[in-house]
Formats: structure tokens, C-alpha cells, sequence
């Protein structure tokens, strides 16, 4: 036991490492930099308070021969690209990781897609850019589907993969000029996107001869059958049932031995790790990406295949030293691996830190069972999350399907608060093992008809109480009936007015926070507003709920939310439906659309243009806060903050900032149609998307234009909060939020005293917030005056 190893890394593919190079006789001591809660359990490691940043360097190197470090193996890339291996190199220690010039095959996606073309490597059709203009114009003539990658190093997540051309630009803009991966971003490669299932095969290489590990299947989207954003990946398995003997023999002639024989060709010797990201087209394996470090989570899922008279510290030596011949390497037969990953609540977007972790250690299987630790810390001796993806249970059996069972079962006994993890690894493995004798039901292929109907049954009382004069608001048939009549409309003078519309973005925040009883307010109002406006009463109500996976309460709770929108507009809830679809939305997440029906007198449809005069009024209608636009903005600005949604709001300590910004937009119907009735309006703007600059226009005719004075309201401390937290343009804001004004009047001078008499009465909060005045040629429709030094 002689040999002191050095590890640089914290997650859980360096935790999966220490945990086997521990097993090697000829291990005296691992230190690790900086290592996790994992590592620091294991009796022959030590964690050590060193960084591994380029800056951190000649401290590591110093720490090198302090305490006589024989080996190091450095787990990320980016110390691999600064150069981390030639340091150590420059004072004699041995590195299992590639030159900082052989790190450029990670480092840079057009050093390697040029190198795969040089030495006939079969990869997607490419082109490499570091001009924006030159990339669009590229973009505008390609006639087939394409992927986008930032050139540098981005985390794993610098892959775009756009369904359309207009998704294509925005990922272009994305990472060129609004600079999401930072310097990554520099140049990008903009390919062709090629179908197929994905592999991953790790080699380990001396530069000249080399040896695969079994290939694996990473899944690196967050949702439920390969959907939502990307990750770091959130399970694995190996080896894939997809990769056949004769698919292997393939890949290492035509890519894998071309790969290191050219490395070397090009006098880039390549020691370390070779990750070769494959997807398997019609027309064979070609390569998708290189990396030049061990994959995570594959690791977790490949080093427990090694057999056990491997070992793997005497294997990365002689990689190290150019002597890989000289090591016996074996897998592990007839045995697949399995590989869970347990991930904070939220992420790969925001999520909490400082959780407790619970390991029920007496309940987990007793063998061929694994947890490796990532973004862990042990805080005053309590095991707490540290990072996105925090913890990963493995395992290991005779057949895949045992294996993903039993990793489940290690899953089951790992707690922490919000954990999540995907329930489908391995499916695209499943697709690949037929079974002619199985039987497929309905509820096989995740939909539940008795789910659907009790959920039917658990919201009937609750839509029997938007009944009104027109409508029994009774639901479970195939439509929903009105009569016009009973309503106390003329049918011959009236005219039916319909709307459409959803939430937006705010439903993720929903699902983020688990309050879904205010969104189906939101869902009612974005419709019957935009019927008022139109002088239109709302009748009745049909709503649309589609999910992944039918959750009864959740579909209650929005639901309960829509008969009350309904009771606030005092519209009925006729009907609606629910569609329960596995594969188009992952589990816990659901969509929704909502139609209104309004009936109006041909001769009260508003706005009435023609009556519209210069100094005619602009009145204001509270808000009350972000309503239903904007979302994707709030999200983008919380995130960057980086507040947890339960933590205090910081407009109203009363609520948390999920309950604060779920606040539902404001209903005005009941409030307008007296002054609607009188004939008192002349026109009315809902203030949504484009706020008041852009809705007002809508209801003037094109030869006025709107005066907005902001020094006649107190812009609520929300939207200033917005704005100042994510350093927002005013025009911007402007554009995107409400501002505080949700529904905005158009009256006569003399209707004015009227108009706000009844107003007040229905304890609406009224604002003079502006005037109609001649509009010159090309002039904006709305001017906003006094914005400034809002935030």
C-alpha cells in the first residue's frame, strides 16, 4: 500500500471513483479536491479544501508532492482544458487526463468536428461560425433540421436542439448574442440533426492502445420520456441492449481507432478518458460529441461492470506512464447496471440548498446496490444537498430489467426535501426487448379511464355552483347547452362573442410551487376580460386540462379555481375536458386553454370608434400585481436572483414570493357591465401582453393617440422589484407588464362622475390616468409620459 492518489472533483462521478479505487490493494491514501459528502465517508479518503480552478493550480501542485502523490485523476473538464495535466507533468507526477492541447476535443466543438472531417470520421453534416450575421444567413438556407452548440465548454447544457426554424434563430440569438454560455458562445457549430438512439462508450487510452467500457445510455432531459430541459443527466444504464456485438465491432473500426490513432497522428497522444457521444442512424453509427473525461452519470453505471480482479488505480497508472498492455482490465458477464439520479426540486433551474438527506442504510439491498454522492456537503455532521443533481443510486443484476428495479429500490430509501428523480430510466432499452405474448391495456400505456371518471364525479358540486339563468352547469355529457332566452337576450338583436385563451408560462410556477387552486382564476379572466372589452357579457365557460399523468387533486384544485373565476364573472361552467397523454407532457406537468361565450346588442358592441373624440378620458383599473403576461421574464429574473419560491416575498413579507407572484389576474366583468349598460363607455383595453402601450392602441382608431401619465398611480413595488432585480430596460418593462393598470376605460369628460361613481361602488380602485389626443403621422399610438426613475 504505497501508492497516494490525488482526485480532483465534487460530484458524483469523482464519489464513484474513489469508491473503486479504494478497493486496489496498492492504495495508501485518496485525497480528494474538494471532494463531497460521499468521499469524506470512505475510511482511505480525505477531503481536502482545495480549489481546482486555473488559479488554484500551483496550490495543487505544491499539495502534489507534499504528501507524495503518485497518481491524480482529475474528474471535470475545465481543469482538463486550463491545463491541469501539463502542471502536474512539469514535476513528475503521473495524470490519468489528456494535454491541455488534447483537451481541446471537449473544449472545442469546432477543433473536433474539423478533426472528425479530416481523419473521415462519421459525424452530421456541419458548418463553423464565430460571425452572428454569418450564422443567421447559414441558418436561412439549410433545408433540413438542425442542432446548435456553443463552441466551449457550457456545462453539458451548451447543446440546443430547436423543432422549427424560428426555435433555430432563437437558439442562434441565444447563445451568440445574448451570451446564455458566456465566452462558450464565442464561435458555435451549427449541424445537422440526426435521428437515431444515443450511446455512450468510454475508453481509456494510453495513446496507443485503449480498452471500452460497456456502452451506456445517459438521459439528459428532466422529464419523463426524454422532455423539458436539458441537464447533466438524470440516470443511465449499460450496456444498452441497442449496441450488439456486430454495432461494437463497428464502432471501434470505423471511429474509435481512427479517433486515437488520429489524435496521435495530429501529435495530440491521448491519455485519459475518451467519451465518445454516438447516435445510431439509419445509415450506421456517427459520432455526436467528444469529451475528454469520465461521463456522469455513466461512470456511476459503468466501474461497477469491472470485474473484481480489476484494478482500476494500477489501470489508470499505466494509462498515465503509456503502458495500458501491461494491466489486466475485465467486465464484469452477464450482468447490466442501472443508475438513478436524485436532483433538487426545481433544478436544472433554480433550486434550495441546506436540505437534510436521509439513507435508510438498514433497509437497502444487501448486494449489488450502490449510492454515489454528488452535490452533497456534511454540515455539523448532517449529511445535507449542496448541489442540482445531489445523490444517484445504482445497481447491478443479471438482466437489465432486475437492475433497474433494484435501483429503484435504493431510490426509495434516499429522502431529502423535493426530491426529484425520473421514473422512465431505461425505457428506450425496454423498446429494444420484444415480448409478442405481453398484452398492452390502456392503463399500460399510462392512461387511466377510472382515474378520469372519479375526477368527473370529485368536481361536480363544485361546477354546480357556477349555475346561472341560461344554464344548469351540469357536466359529464358530450356538450355544453345555453339558451339565450332564459339569459334575457333578444336572439334576433344579439350577436354570441367568443375567447380563447391560456395561462402562459405562469402554470410552470404552479407546478413549481404545487398551489394550483388560483391559476384557473387566471384561466377565466384572460377570457372574460377580453370579452367585456367588447361590451360582451359572459355566458358561459368550457375549460381544458391536459397532463401526462392524471393527478386527481392537482386537476381538482385548478379546476375548484376555474368555478370560482366562473362565480366572479357570473358566467356558467358548462364543460370541458381532460386529456390524460403519456409522452406529450412529463409527470407532474400539465397544460391549459379555456373559451368564453358572451352574448352583446348589435348596437352596444364596443369600442365605438366613430364616438371617440381628442380630449375624450382615460380611466385606470387596479391591478392586482403580475396577472397572467410576462412569465417567462418573472421566471427568468427569479432565477437569475436565485430565490427559492418558498422563501419571503420581497414586495410582501406576508406571502411567499410563489404565493405572491401566483396572486390571479383581477376579474373586471361585474364592475363594467353597469356602466356598460348605460351606455357610459366608449371603449375598454385589457391590459395583457404589450401592456399599456400596446393595448390601448387597440381600442383607438388610428387618428388619436393616448397620453398615459404614470405620476397619476403608484406603480405597485412588485413590478419596481422586477425591474430593478433584473436590471430591465424601461421600454421593456413597459411592454411586458401591467404596471399596476389591469383594465383600462375610454369616456366622455361629462360620463366621467358616472362612471366612477359606479365603479367605486363595485370597490374598484379608479385612476385618471390619461387622455386621447390628435396623433401625428407615424407617431406611436400610446405615449407614456413621467416613467422615469421607476426602479
Amino acid at each position: 500500500m504505497s501508492l497516494n492518489i490525488l482526485v480532483l472533483g465534487n460530484g458524483g462521478r469523482e464519489d464513484a471513483l474513489v469508491w473503486k479505487l479504494s478497493q486496489s490493494s496498492t492504495v495508501n491514501k485518496i485525497y480528494v479536491a474538494p471532494g463531497n459528502g460521499g468521499t469524506s465517508s470512505n475510511k482511505k479518503a480525505t477531503n481536502v479544501n482545495l480549489g481546482i480552478n486555473v488559479t488554484d493550480f500551483d496550490a495543487l501542485k505544491q499539495f502534489a508532492v507534499d504528501n507524495d502523490i503518485g497518481l491524480v485523476v482529475p474528474g471535470p473538464e475545465q481543469p482538463l482544458v486550463d491545463g491541469v495535466t501539463d502542471v502536474f507533468k512539469s514535476i513528475g507526477v503521473p495524470v490519468f487526463g489528456p494535454s491541455a492541447k488534447a483537451a481541446a476535443f471537449e473544449g472545442s466543438k469546432v477543433f473536433s468536428k474539423d478533426f472528425m472531417a479530416k481523419h473521415d470520421i462519421p459525424t452530421a453534416r456541419y458548418a463553423n461560425f464565430s460571425d452572428y450575421e454569418t450564422a443567421k444567413k447559414f441558418l436561412s438556407e439549410v433545408d433540413y433540421k438542425v442542432v446548435i452548440k456553443a463552441d466551449g465548454i457550457a456545462a453539458g447544457k451548451g447543446v440546443l436542439i430547436p423543432n422549427d426554424m424560428q426555435e433555430a434563430h432563437e437558439a442562434l440569438r441565444t447563445i451568440m448574442i445574448e451570451r446564455q454560455f458566456g465566452d462558450a458562445g464565442n464561435s458555435v457549430v451549427i449541424e445537422e440533426f440526426l435521428e437515431g438512439d444515443e450511446i455512450s462508450i468510454l475508453t481509456i487510452s494510453d495513446g496507443y492502445s485503449f480498452f471500452n467500457f460497456p456502452p451506456a445510455q445517459d438521459h439528459k432531459r428532466i422529464g419523463e420520456n426524454d422532455t423539458g430541459l436539458n441537464t447533466g443527466g438524470m440516470g443511465a444504464y449499460a450496456p444498452a441492449p441497442i449496441a450488439t456485438k456486430t454495432l461494437l465491432d463497428e464502432i471501434d473500426k470505423k471511429i474509435i481507432k481512427p479517433s486515437i490513432d488520429g489524435m496521435r497522428k495530429d501529435r495530440l497522444p491521448f491519455v485519459g478518458i475518451l467519451f465518445t457521444g454516438l447516435i445510431i442512424t439509419e445509415s450506421g453509427p456517427k459520432v455526436l460529441e467528444y469529451n475528454v473525461r469520465f461521463g456522469d452519470p455513466e461512470t456511476q453505471t459503468v466501474l461497477p461492470l469491472l470485474s473484481d480482479a480489476t484494478d482500476l488505480a494500477q489501470v489508470l497508472l499505466a494509462a498515465a506512464e503509456n503502458r495500458l498492455d501491461s494491466v489486466e482490465i475485465g467486465i464484469k458477464e452477464n450482468t447490466f447496471a442501472t443508475t438513478v439520479v436524485l436532483a433538487a426540486g426545481g433544478y436544472p433551474e433554480a433550486y434550495n440548498k441546506g436540505d437534510k438527506i436521509t439513507i435508510k442504510n438498514s433497509e437497502l439491498p444487501k448486494d449489488d446496490t450502490y449510492i454515489f454522492q454528488a452535490g452533497t456537503t456534511v454540515n455539523n455532521g448532517v449529511l445535507q444537498t449542496s448541489g442540482g443533481r445531489v445523490i444517484v443510486g445504482t445497481a447491478t443484476a443479471s438482466t437489465l430489467e432486475q437492475a433497474v428495479k433494484n435501483a429503484y429500490q435504493v431510490v426509495d430509501r434516499i429522502d431529502f426535501k423535493n426530491k426529484y428523480f425520473r421514473k422512465d430510466i431505461a425505457h428506450r432499452a425496454f423498446k429494444h426487448i420484444q415480448n409478442t405474448k405481453q398484452s398492452i391495456t390502456y392503463a399500460d400505456a399510462g392512461v387511466s379511464v377510472d382515474n378520469g371518471n372519479l375526477f368527473v364525479d370529485k368536481i361536480k358540486a363544485k361546477v354546480k355552483s357556477t349555475q346561472r339563468p341560461g344554464a344548469d352547469s351540469d357536466i359529464g355529457g358530450f356538450g355544453g347547452l345555453f339558451d339565450l332566452k332564459k339569459a334575457g337576450y333578444d336572439t334576433e338583436d344579439t350577436l354570441l362573442v367568443a375567447a380563447t385563451d391560456g395561462v402562459g408560462t405562469k402554470l410552470i410556477i404552479a407546478q413549481e410551487t404545487n398551489i394550483h387552486n388560483t391559476v384557473g382564476i387566471d384561466l377565466v379572466a384572460m377570457n372574460v376580460n377580453d370579452l367585456v372589452v367588447q361590451g360582451a357579457e359572459p355566458l358561459m365557460f368550457l375549460d381544458y386540462f391536459a397532463t401526462g399523468s392524471l393527478d386527481i387533486k392537482i386537476a381538482s384544485d385548478f379546476v375548484s379555481g376555474v368555478a370560482d373565476g366562473c362565480i366572479q364573472s357570473g358566467c356558467a361552467l358548462v364543460g370541458g375536458e381532460t386529456s390524460e397523454m403519456p409522452g406529450m407532457y412529463p409527470a407532474g406537468h400539465y397544460d391549459t386553454n379555456g373559451t368564453a361565450v358572451g352574448a352583446v346588442n348589435k348596437n352596444d358592441i364596443l369600442p365605438k370608434i366613430q364616438e371617440m373624440n381628442e380630449g375624450d378620458i382615460l380611466l385606470g383599473l387596479k391591478s392586482d400585481g403580475v396577472h397572467s403576461n410576462g412569465f417567462s421574464l418573472v421566471r427568468r429574473i427569479i432565477a437569475h436572483i436565485g430565490l427559492p419560491w418558498d422563501s419571503e416575498c420581497p414586495w410582501d413579507s406576508s406571502k411567499t414570493l410563489g404565493e405572491a407572484i401566483l396572486v390571479p389576474t383581477r376579474i373586471y366583468v361585474k364592475q363594467l357591465l353597469p356602466s356598460i349598460r348605460e351606455k357610459l363607455l366608449l371603449g375598454l383595453a385589457h391590459i395583457t401582453g404589450g401592456g399599456l402601450v400596446e393595448n390601448i392602441p387597440r381600442a383607438i382608431p388610428s387618428h388619436l393617440q393616448a397620453h398615459v401619465d404614470m405620476s397619476n398611480w403608484d406603480v405597485p413595488e412588485v413590478f419596481k422589484w422586477f425591474g430593478k432585480a433584473g436590471n430591465v430596460p424601461l421600454e421593456d418593462i413597459l411592454k411586458t407588464f401591467n404596471m399596476g393598470i389591469g383594465m383600462v376605460l375610454i369616456v366622455k369628460k361629462e360620463n366621467k362622475p358616472r362612471v366612477v361613481e359606479l365603479l367605486t361602488k363595485a370597490n374598484e380602485t379608479v385612476y385618471e390616468i390619461g387622455y386621447l389626443t390628435k396623433r401625428e403621422e407615424n407617431a406611436h399610438g400610446c405615449i407614456v409620459t413621467n416613467a422615469f426613475d421607476l426602479y
